[in-house]
């Protein structure tokens, strides 16, 4: 039976090494052998969980944060609500539970979702199986519309190039073989425009990533925000600039070697939130926080004191894990990152101040 590796080995043997980003974009999303296009990989049973399989407290949390920027827009109607990367759909039943209640809401909100994987897109319309759906390959076909979105762990898994400072210059980081495998190798010196502006604030062997599929995406979502209004929340793990080698795969909850074994490993980098809020210029970004002040100053320590109270055993001592896991400095909550982006003339979003200096960004 062919496998990805031998797929990607006769490839190199022919054409020469490819970069990072490539690798990713085969090994993830490879029609017959992707990594997303095969696979429900979320859960016990797959390789990892994100927050809203953790607990229904982090959908709540999210959904009535949007719910409370549409109506400080003046509750737009009709408009967009729209999900990057929907995993089984969890997120966004949970948003629509939480604000079944708000007023209109319900009424204005037209549902899409982006998502490249035809198992995920049959789990997610099951899940979602009483509202109406709209799925895209892509953001370029959301709708002319004020755009209210969210990004759970989407752009982390978008493919990255790797490259290394020397001198004014980059040697790009390949996957190439040696002695019939997959290996990393250097490119030669070159420039690299998308990195002039890291030469200030890097040195000779500094290691930086760059996706510029994150930044097409972004810029995307911007113009359609400026244009008609909305606001993004992006919730993810990294940092406010790229430095270092991010690149890491899980299988069955484990790490394993990005090269082991492609196309049945999840393959993700930290995310650069400043090189999103470059792409997305045309809106005015709010402080990078961390998920657990996030959750905090919406309200998720008085959620979770009220469905505790209705808990009792090993289902109380589960929630409090998962209030735990969700929240605190040494699980997700200071590893994840909040980014709100809407219009200069918006209001702040609910848990968020707006950016007024990233010597800041850790949430103070």
């Amino acid at each position: 039976m062919t496998t990805l590796e031998d797929i990607l080995t006769r490839r190199i043997a022919k054409t020469g090494p490819i970069s990072i980003a490539e690798y990713m974009a085969e090994c993830l999303l490879h029609p017959e052998h992707g990594y997303y296009a095969t696979k429900d990989p979320l859960g016990a049973e797959g390789d990892f969980t994100t927050a809203p399989e953790i607990s229904q407290m982090f959908g709540e949390m999210i959904g009535l944060a949007l719910a409370q920027a549409w109506m400080d827009q003046g509750s737009p109607s009709p408009f967009t609500l729209a999900e990057l990367g929907p995993g089984r759909g969890t997120l966004m039943a949970d948003i629509l539970r939480a604000t079944k209640g708000v007023p209109g809401f319900h009424a204005a909100a037209q549902v899409h979702l982006i998502e490249a994987s035809p198992v995920l897109r049959d789990r997610q319309s099951k899940q979602l199986a009483t509202y109406h759906v709209t799925h895209h390959d892509s953001v370029g076909t959301l709708p002319d519309a004020p755009l209210f979105l969210v990004a759970n762990e989407f752009f982390d898994a978008l493919p990255i190039r790797q490259f290394q400072r020397d001198g004014d210059g980059w040697r790009e980081r390949q996957i190439g073989i040696e002695d019939g495998k997959l290996t990393m190798g250097l490119t030669a010196q070159m420039p690299v425009e998308d990195l002039a502006h890291r030469l200030s604030d890097t040195k000779d062997g500094d290691l930086v990533e760059h996706c510029s599929a994150a930044m097409g995406i972004t810029k995307t979502i911007a113009q359609c925000i400026a244009a008609h209004g909305g606001a993004v929340l992006i919730i993810d793990y990294g940092d406010w600039v790229s430095v270092g080698d991010t690149l890491q795969a899980v299988k069955d909850h484990t790490p394993v070697p990005p090269l082991s074994t492609p196309g049945n490993a999840d393959l993700t980098a930290h995310v650069d939130f400043a090189a999103l809020t470059s792409a997305a210029d045309q809106l005015d970004p709010h402080l990078l926080t961390p998920q657990g002040v996030f959750l905090e100053r919406l309200g998720i320590i008085a959620r979770a004191q009220n469905l505790a109270g209705k808990l009792s055993g090993e289902a109380l001592n589960a929630h409090i894990a998962a209030h735990r896991r969700l929240t605190h400095p040494d699980e997700m909550g200071t590893l994840f990152k909040v980014l709100g982006l809407t219009r200069a003339d918006a209001p702040d979003l609910p848990g968020l101040q707006r950016n007024r200096s990233q010597a800041h960004s850790d949430g103070t």
